[in-house]
């Protein structure tokens, strides 16, 4: 049986909330910072707001004048709306700085853990199920989260094709929440980390397995440049939708479909360590922007 690749799905306006932010093109112009409502209907923020040179980026760094003012935006039928359709969508924001948290999804680790198991591993399946979920736990409770850098240059739109690099050989998948952040953080503690993030979106996270690891320095351990951040390996988007919209972070579906099949569903439930657990650690070493 042949396998087909199946494309996207059109974007469209399916969000929580009254409105999400968005980066449009029309064919052979710039790219715009958009408001879009249910219903398939976007604003060009440029001209709404008469700042010609606007970005996505400028926005969130004036998140809490502007906020404001893009609910009123929302509500108002008599803005210059246009239809979604036929317009590209961008990546929805081209940000300063990434910071990507590994081995942070439960059920993940255990299910990697056990797969990767030592041929002459004595524990059957279920006890070590059970032993490395109990680590995690642990881990969760006193541990800190892991932490590495990102590339803004892998990022790409989330409809765009990705070219794989000459030394690809094992590309993989992995959907995660992504946090855009509203204002400078720094040394922020647990309980107030929520009150700088702006909203949220979602990032492919692409990795080619096989460079994980350097072969040639095994001590070393991890090779994230190459194996995460070739360019176009973090398709993000399509939509930022308001922190405000979103009841809970931490109880969010999170679900890909690779040629129609589902391959990851899942909870942000199920995150070792949250959002605010990870502002906050984060915020404590870099200054986030």
């Amino acid at each position: 049986m042949e396998d087909i690749p199946v494309k996207p799905a059109a974007a469209s306006a399916s969000f929580s909330g009254p409105f999400a932010l968005g980066s449009l093109s029309a064919p052979d112009q710039a790219s715009f910072p958009a408001l879009v409502i249910p219903g398939g209907r976007v604003l060009d923020l440029r001209a709404a707001l008469a700042e010609p040179a606007l970005t996505t980026r400028q926005i969130f760094e004036r998140w809490d004048v502007l906020l404001p003012r893009l609910h009123e935006l929302a509500a108002d039928p008599t803005a210059a709306w246009r239809p979604l359709e036929g317009l590209r969508v961008q990546a929805p924001v081209e940000p300063r700085q990434v910071f990507q948290s590994g081995a942070n999804y439960r059920q993940h680790v255990i299910d990697l853990e056990v797969a990767h198991r030592s041929p002459d591993d004595p524990r059957t399946v279920e006890e070590a199920r059970a032993e490395i979920a109990a680590i995690m736990d642990r881990r969760a409770a006193e541990d800190l989260p892991y932490v590495f850098i990102g590339l803004p240059s892998a990022i790409t739109g989330p409809y765009d094709d990705v070219v794989l690099p000459s030394w690809a050989e094992q590309p993989d998948w992995e959907l995660e929440l992504a946090v855009v952040i509203g204002r400078p953080a720094q040394r922020v503690p647990v309980e107030e980390a929520l009150e700088y993030v702006a909203g949220y979106t979602i990032a492919n996270d692409l990795t080619d397995r096989a460079t994980v690891f350097r072969r040639d320095m095994k001590a070393i351990g991890t090779d994230w440049l190459r194996c995460k951040n070739a360019p176009g390996f973090t398709p993000l988007g399509p939509w930022i939708v308001p922190a405000e919209s979103i009841a809970d972070p931490g109880d969010l579906r999170v679900t890909l479909k690779l040629n129609g099949d589902t391959m990851q569903d899942e909870s942000t439930k199920d995150m070792l360590f949250g959002v605010a657990r990870l502002v906050s650690y984060i915020s404590q070493t870099a200054q986030l922007l």
